[in-house]
């Protein structure tokens, strides 16, 4: 069939769909206990699946692991949607469809976040949307800390740990040319020509001292030793080491 595309082993072009008639006789028999009915309307919800995965297909997952995590909040929404609320089937679905299948990327993120601090960034996020639709404005983060009775730092904290990591080759722009990716936007700090010119002059003012004077400043800024281990090691009072590396280093600001 040209149509054709099969998920986990299902012919997506064959589901078939309910009426909304349909639908609310299948959830009187399941609230009877009629299992096949709840399998009728697994079966006539899984286009709803389908349509809940395509906003998460750019995330390198495999389509067939959504599909089945996705298949298990369809069937939580079935066991659980009440009909005397009023509410669509949709409505209610769909949300928890999403729900699974956020938490399933939360669990296998690449990037291990501690589960105290996933509670903490989705209770903020929950927080965040209750504020929203009370106050019709975005919560201030203080707000949301506020309602948590936690430090706005570690609400800050937890959020930022469930971020989703971004490739340096993340194309953030294309105008038909080449394309501007993430790392084209990051600065380099550590090699800026200011700190390169530094390098180079504080290599020629060492050149201008004697080996003794070398070797104290190589043992103390270098190899991170102290005044003491120093001395030690080249047979030397402390005090004298203190006096050599000062001259030292007066010496070495004449050409810096």
């Amino acid at each position: 069939m040209v149509n054709k595309v099969e998920i986990c082993g299902v012919n997506t072009a064959k589901l078939p769909v309910l009426s909304s008639q349909q639908m609310e006789e299948l959830f009187r028999q399941v609230k009877a206990g009629d299992k096949t009915a709840r399998e009728k309307l697994i079966k006539g919800n899984l286009r709803l699946v389908l349509s809940v995965i395509q906003r998460f297909t750019n995330r390198g997952e495999y389509v067939d692991d959504l599909f089945q995590v996705g298949c298990v909040g369809l069937i939580k929404a079935i066991d659980n949607f009440d009909l005397s609320q009023n509410v669509k089937f949709s409505t209610y679905a769909v949300p928890m469809i999403i729900g699974e299948i956020r938490r399933y990327l939360r669990d296998n993120n690449p990037i291990r976040v501690s589960r105290s601090l996933r509670d903490i960034a989705y209770k903020a996020i929950q927080v965040r949307e209750v504020l929203l639709n009370k106050h019709s404005r975005e919560p201030s983060l203080n707000e949301i800390a506020d309602e948590l009775n936690l430090p706005r730092e570690e609400v800050i904290f937890a959020m930022d740990a469930i971020q989703e990591p971004v490739s340096l080759f993340e194309p953030i722009y294309h105008d038909g040319g080449d394309p501007i990716y993430v790392m084209d936007q990051i600065g380099d700090e550590k090699n800026q020509d200011s700190n390169w010119l530094e390098k180079i002059s504080i290599r020629e003012a060492l050149r201008k001292l004697n080996n003794r004077e070398k070797m104290i400043l190589t043992m103390r800024f270098f190899e991170g030793k102290t005044q003491m281990e120093v001395a030690e090691e080249i047979g030397i009072s402390q005090a004298q080491v203190s006096r050599l590396e000062k001259a030292a280093l007066n010496h070495m600001r004449k050409y810096i």
